[in-house]
């Protein structure tokens, strides 16, 4: 076997998750092998990590702490036909093939053995998305001053067209689109493409907040929807976070991402008389951000007030305060570009 292909793959179970989050992040890569002492112990994906947050295992857990040892995975006795269906099947994006004391012989890859990639395979949504598109993007100025937000560019188009070939990619094509701002030039340019997307242009006379203008497509929608900023890319697969909303009979669901902060100090902690209790070294704290992106059920639409400034986390808070369930879908932090600031935004065009 050719170890050169995973080495950069490798975890020990005894390295926290946080530690797997990154590694996944920094290899640009959604499955790990878990390896002791050259013992192949088990597969871990990225799905299996926003499972545990789900869960609400900390990231400070170690590896061993969510490993499943229950995965199916290929061996060097089966035909390659049996082990391509499991693979076809599961969708995996890789399968370890073992012998049977259970070490690893060799690894098959996705890309190797199929044409269509994986992420086509899969089952599509047709969800409704309503983007919100009606903002002065006022600290993207002086850029913002000449055209919207929606249609800065980065890379060879629009951060409005990344963002609806996302959504058109898993099987969603019917959108709304919030506009105030410079809308004529933004119906002018998306009159011009050549791909014509499927939007219904709806408009604040004034601002109404990061969801007040929803209030307007009362009626119209009948079915959980998407809602999403205009300032941010995520490479989630919506698909997971759809799944994720309805297997939970979430009301609501925030997509958000995993933050993590190296305070790169030695941390004191202080009680009475100024005595000092602890010291922490250079501590990581990780937080939950919120990335922008929802699912909303549709009876949400009637708790937004009509006309009024709202903004979005006015609906979680009323969601919450009658018992509604709003849940958050985990994404790792390098999957996430926001744009909202010029820093950020040179980063993202670097990226892409």
């Amino acid at each position: 076997m050719n170890k050169s292909r995973i080495e950069n793959r490798i975890i020990t179970s005894d390295k926290s998750l946080l530690t797997a989050l990154k590694q996944m992040d920094t290899q640009k890569v959604k499955t790990l092998f878990v390896v002791d002492d050259n013992h192949f112990e088990g597969l871990l994906t990225l799905g299996d990590i926003q499972r545990a947050i789900i869960k609400n295992i900390a990231l400070s857990e170690p590896v061993s702490a969510i490993l499943n040892k229950d995965k199916i995975y290929g061996y060097a006795y089966e035909d390659e036909k049996v082990i391509k269906e499991k693979m076809h099947r599961m969708r995996a994006e890789v399968m370890p093939i073992l012998d049977e004391k259970g070490e690893l012989k060799d690894v098959w890859f996705w890309g190797d053995l199929f044409l269509v990639p994986e992420r086509q395979h899969r089952e599509k949504i047709n969800l409704p998305v309503v983007i919100m598109a009606g903002g002065k993007g006022t600290r993207l100025k002086p850029l913002t001053n000449v055209i919207p937000k929606p249609l800065v560019p980065v890379g060879e188009k629009t951060i409005l067209e990344v963002i609806l070939d996302q959504f058109e990619e898993i099987g969603c094509h019917k959108f709304y689109m919030s506009i105030n701002y410079k809308a004529d030039m933004m119906k002018y340019y998306l009159s011009q493409l050549n791909h014509q997307y499927d939007i219904e242009f709806f408009m604040e006379d004034k601002p109404l907040g990061t969801i007040g203008s929803v209030s307007l497509l009362k009626g119209k929608i009948d079915t959980p929807f998407f809602v999403s900023n205009c300032d941010s890319i995520n490479e989630q697969d919506y698909r997971d976070v759809y799944d994720y909303h309805i297997n939970y009979h979430n009301d609501m669901t925030i997509v958000t991402m995993v933050k993590s902060i190296k305070i790169p100090y030695g941390v004191i902690e202080t009680g009475e008389d100024g005595l000092m209790i602890s010291l922490k070294e250079k501590p990581e704290h990780t937080y939950m951000i919120n990335s922008g992106v929802y699912i909303l059920n549709p009876e949400l639409i009637d708790e937004i007030p009509e006309g009024e400034f709202f903004h979005i986390t006015q609906l979680m808070e009323k969601v919450k305060s009658r018992g509604g369930r709003v849940g958050c879908f985990p994404v790792s932090e390098h999957a996430w570009h926001d744009m909202g600031e010029w820093p950020e935004y040179l980063k993202m065009i670097n990226i892409l």
